[in-house]
């Protein structure tokens, strides 16, 4: 690549090859491994790029071989000399510039370096919190450089194959209104406004319903957000997404031009992603992979086996076949039949984390025979056609949750997964597609109150209106939406619907929502006043950028992509975030500490 010619250096690291034998380069980077061999040192110099072989011969220049007899690893230095061919034998056929080395006529030492708390080396042993506290030289590691790399090529990939498709970017504001999106806000007072503060956005939702509303008609923002919440593997309170609108469209269009969008970008950093993707509704994904994201490389797919045990002797199972509402479904974890006795048992506890009051199995031995605490109240026609549905073999073992139709789906959701990774069933490549039509709402147990699924600016599915007015709270639950959630590789990677735009609608869903009249226009005052001017119909999507990009990575945490995250407290390691401030700070904005 062209390097700037106010640089200290002529190349990068990662970039000399055979066809440029015989130029005087000069590079500039750290010292990653010297080895001393008595009549020659050798310097690996790496940058962000990769790195170069270094040699110097006291023959070839007695100043700089002595120099480099001083130098240690990550001292950083700028380095002249003659691009040559490896000695025969010695070239590294694993390394991008593994043909040639540098003979150094000269070497600058730029600084020195203390001697770093843990290697600079892809494999470590140091532990995670010390890898963030000195996150600067973690980030030195090939192998985060290169996330941080793929992760800047993937956003100006989706940059440009939205700017191509005539989206406007838009920038949001981070000082916002606080308004109730499903996570707490984090709040920022006023200082001339005492006793009011401001949120910082969860997401830009409402303003970009604002910019259809105002004429945009197709934008997009590489969106930071927060969210006070606990915080796992593939969360963080502050996140990024890539956040896209569009107006006068239907959601086959919006979901149409995101794939088009996607496409190119996963493209670009070399991932294909074929098109058009599955669209899987809801239910068919709970009742069949027992999650709304599902990872269908897994196999291990959920039966309803109610109709197997109809006239089950086995008391559990006899009274979910004659309730109404419940139900007997299984998964078979094929290979695991052959665990001992006392592993399966264990499965009980993994079970219970997922809403389980225990677990029934049954497992098909290799030698023929099967163990079960339950099998011996299964008739043998209950048993054939267990058999039969499950497709059993020899050294399966099958799982069994009882319940509702969406708590059974969940126990055995959980539990599919769990199994995946105690096989270690591969998934290879990625697994895209979308999952469609969620319900509009889902029942909060806590605040005995409708809840949204998505959000509360969903667009309900048009055919069920009616059914917002019913006294019938099944009937209510009953309403789908225009929502569509982007699926990969068993996560959540995006997710959007399509938009209220009637503000007697959008009223309507509020007050089921548990506001009243005064409490919604208060936080929401000023979208109901817009939807009154002319609004048209909208959809969007948030991509979650940085989860994207951890899959991407091959990565087992969003932490691995992202410059300065902060850990599962949310605390940052390396700057001793969140710290106490200064009385004169709380004073200025009217707070004081309990």
């Amino acid at each position: 690549m062209p390097i700037d010619s106010h640089s200290l250096h002529t190349h990068t690291c990662g970039e000399l090859r055979a066809s440029d034998i015989g130029q005087t380069v000069t590079l500039t980077g750290w010292v990653w491994h010297r080895r001393d061999h008595g009549g020659l040192i050798f310097i690996d110099l790496r940058d962000r790029e990769g790195l170069t072989q270094i040699s110097f011969d006291p023959d070839v220049s007695g100043e700089a071989f002595t120099s480099a007899e001083t130098v240690r690893p990550e001292w950083p230095i700028k380095v002249t000399g003659t691009v040559s061919p490896r000695p025969e034998g010695q070239a590294n056929r694993n390394l991008a510039t593994g043909e040639i080395e540098v003979i150094a006529s000269a070497i600058e030492v730029l600084n020195t370096s203390k001697v770093p708390p843990f290697q600079i080396e892809d494999v470590l042993e140091s532990s995670e919190d010390l890898r963030l506290r000195y996150r600067y030289l973690d980030l030195r590691r090939p192998k985060m450089m290169a996330n941080m790399r793929l992760r800047s090529d993937f956003t100006f990939a989706i940059r440009q194959a939205l700017h191509d498709r005539l989206f406007m970017e838009v920038e949001t504001p981070a000082l916002f209104k606080s308004t109730p999106e499903g996570a707490r806000d984090f709040l920022v007072p006023s200082r001339t406004q005492p006793g009011h503060f401001y949120a910082l956005p969860q997401s830009p939702q409402l303003l970009k319903q604002l910019l259809m509303i105002s004429g945009v008609e197709r934008y997009y923002q590489v969106a930071k957000c927060f969210r006070d919440e606990d915080l796992r593997a593939d969360r963080q309170p502050e996140f990024t997404q890539v956040d896209v609108e569009m107006a006068f469209v239907s959601q086959d269009d919006v979901m149409n031009a995101l794939e088009d969008v996607l496409k190119d970008a996963f493209a670009k950093v070399g991932v294909d992603m074929p098109t058009p993707l599955r669209r899987m509704p809801y239910w068919e994904a709970m009742d069949t992979y027992g999650s709304d994201k599902p990872d269908t490389r897994l196999g291990m797919e959920i039966h309803d086996v109610t109709p197997v045990f109809a006239s089950s002797k086995f008391k559990l199972f006899a009274s979910a076949a004659t309730t109404e509402g419940m139900y007997i479904k299984a998964i078979n974890a094929k290979g695991a039949g052959t665990w001992a006795r006392s592993k399966i048992d264990k499965l009980s506890g993994v079970a219970a984390e997922f809403g389980a009051k225990g677990l029934a199995y049954v497992a098909f031995r290799a030698d023929g025979s099967v163990t079960s605490p339950i099998v011996k109240f299964f008739s043998d026609e209950e048993m054939a056609g267990l058999r039969s549905e499950m497709a059993v073999e020899p050294g399966d073992l099958v799982l069994f949750a009882v319940g509702t139709r969406l708590e059974a789906d969940e126990i055995l959701g959980g539990m599919r997964n769990h199994m995946a990774g105690e096989l270690g069933i591969e998934r290879a490549g990625h697994d895209f597609l979308w999952v469609v039509d969620f319900p509009l709402f889902h029942w909060d147990d806590e605040n005995e109150r409708f809840a949204s699924e998505h959000q509360p600016f969903t667009q309900p599915e048009e055919s069920q209106i009616e059914l917002l007015s019913s006294e019938d709270r099944d009937a209510v639950l009953s309403i789908g939406s225009h929502t569509y959630d982007f699926v990969m590789d068993g996560y959540e990677a995006g997710g959007g619907g399509m938009r209220i735009h009637n503000a007697a609608l959008q009223m309507q869903i509020l007050k089921l929502l548990g506001f009243d009249e005064e409490g919604a226009r208060e936080q929401f005052g000023f979208l109901m006043d817009a939807l009154e001017y002319g609004a048209p119909p909208m959809g969007g999507f948030a991509l979650g950028l940085d989860r994207v990009c951890m899959l991407l990575a091959g990565a087992d945490s969003i932490r691995e992509v992202m410059a300065f995250p902060k850990t599962t407290s949310g605390s940052d390691l390396m700057s001793s975030a969140p710290s106490a401030v200064s009385e004169r700070q709380l004073t200025d904005v009217s707070l004081k500490l309990l």
